[in-house]
């Protein structure tokens, strides 16, 4: 590969990571915090590649008719390389969803605080995230969830049985060490409704729990009285 096809995959290549820092793109990849490490990164590699360009056309003008007739080309399959590049900047892959929930056993919902975990906002129905649903309702048994209207909101996801879940994928740093957290769904579940569906489920906290068949780690469960589907939410890791 010559030092312009070099150029061109580094300004492409580049130029697909400032695309997708600048809009909300990128958080289908990493965690909303890493932004500010994208758009440098991009800088960074659109200017060398800028730089790269700019000497390899310098090197061709300077270049005598001789050095032309002996100049060495690396292999023209070298431009295959922009075509991921390519993908990246004209093809949004979708975020995590159903599939990779499937294939990987829920997150422990880790206790907060010890046992005491502070009280809910007031208001009804009151909106929590998926881990801290689970972690109030495992290590809590749900004390502080009691006598409370709640919603969650996640993408349906089928249990080993069946059975409708509501999941979300958790990030550490990126997408490739995302895990789900699941709760299981009773009452007025939404059945037969599409896998990756997102919805908001409104209803009541319920003492059951399960055991997720992967990795054996406590499921809790969600008394579900009423459900809306709804967008996906610009961020749609928890």
């Amino acid at each position: 590969m010559n030092k312009l096809t070099q150029g061109v995959v580094l300004l492409l290549f580049g130029g697909a990571i400032l695309r997708a820092s600048v809009t909300d793109l990128y958080l289908r990849y990493v965690k909303e915090g890493l932004r500010p490490f994208l758009i440098a990164t991009g800088v960074l590699l659109v200017t060398a590649a800028v730089m790269t360009i700019w000497y390899s056309f310098r090197e061709s003008a300077s270049s005598s008719p001789d050095d032309h007739g002996h100049e060495h080309h690396g292999p023209g399959v070298g431009w295959l390389l922009i075509l991921p590049v390519l993908g990246l900047l004209l093809v949004a892959p979708p975020a995590l969803g159903s599939y990779a929930a499937n294939q990987a056993g829920s997150v422990v919902a880790e206790p907060v605080g010890g046992s005491d975990y502070p009280p809910l906002p007031a208001g009804d129905p009151v909106e929590l995230g998926l881990v801290d649903y689970a972690s109030r309702s495992l290590f809590d048994a749900g004390q502080s969830l009691a006598g409370r209207e709640l919603s969650l909101t996640g993408f349906i996801t089928v249990a080993p049985d069946g059975s409708p879940m509501l999941a979300r994928m958790v990030l550490s740093c990126c997408a490739a060490d995302g895990r789900p957290i699941k709760i299981g769904l009773d009452g007025r579940a939404p059945i037969d409704v599409p896998a990756d569906t997102w919805v908001r489920v409104t209803g009541v906290h319920t003492g059951r729990t399960s055991k997720d068949p992967v990795n054996n780690v406590d499921v809790a469960y969600f008394d579900v009285r009423t459900w809306q589907e709804v967008a996906e939410p610009k961020q749609p890791y928890a």
